[in-house]
């Protein structure tokens, strides 16, 4: 491994970027200075290169009947072996899984995020490569705010109940499987007009947020 620390960004939305509009759709992407992974790696200042890793409606490991790409488990292996060598890869994951088409409890959720954390655990020496595994830093989404758009609130009925009890359940799993945790909802609330997603300048708050858990986990 180089001295600079390499480290894995994969989300949602949120970590794409996405930028919330009162008309819930279309939207645009957050300007690279506010997405949270640019902001971290600015905060974290050199030897560190942060991959952003974000794809709008991804969930953990529920297969969505729209779209087959948004299995983040059916990506992340994929994802790891692109992006090595890596020392930390921060997952921030939960908030789609909460969508009432998939049924799922809090702890159905957590369990996704676990198969993740696993899943990094399991990456080293993947695809013929010499790099150890890195260390894995999982992030509890922020809460829900009331969504105005009609569809939206239809999609995301019962979710904010679900997404609260994500913070206590994923720092359960962390500490289980050996990763580090931090709740983002400790720093940031979702300030987005349609409820559910963050303005620049909250994302942007949210990556300086992550710098020292980020620097802690990477010791």
């Amino acid at each position: 491994m180089s001295d600079t620390k390499r480290i894995l960004c994969f989300g949602d939305s949120l970590t794409w970027g996405w930028e919330p509009v009162a008309e819930a759709v279309p939207t645009r992407r957050h300007a690279t200075a506010q997405r949270w992974p640019r902001a971290l790696e600015a905060a974290l200042g050199p030897g560190h290169e942060v991959v952003e890793e974000g794809l709008s409606g991804r969930t953990t490991t529920a297969d969505d009947p729209v779209d087959p790409r948004l299995n983040g488990g059916a990506y992340l292996p994929a994802a790891l072996a692109s992006h090595f060598p890596l020392d930390l890869v921060v997952i921030m994951l939960g908030t789609n899984d909460a969508k009432a088409a998939f049924g799922r409890t809090p702890f159905d959720i957590a369990t996704g995020m676990f198969t993740l954390v696993d899943q990094v655990a399991r990456s080293g020496g993947g695809a013929g490569t010499v790099y150890p595994a890195p260390r894995a830093l999982v992030v509890a989404p922020p809460p829900l705010g009331a969504i105005p758009d009609p569809w939206f609130a239809e999609v995301f009925r019962g979710a904010a109940e679900k997404i609260a009890e994500l913070p206590r359940l994923y720092r359960a799993l962390a500490g289980f499987a050996g990763a580090a945790f931090f709740d983002a909802g400790t720093a940031v609330a979702t300030d987005g007009v349609d409820g559910i997603h963050l303005t620049g300048r909250t994302s942007a708050a949210l990556g300086r947020a992550l710098a020292e858990p980020v620097a802690a986990a990477l010791l």
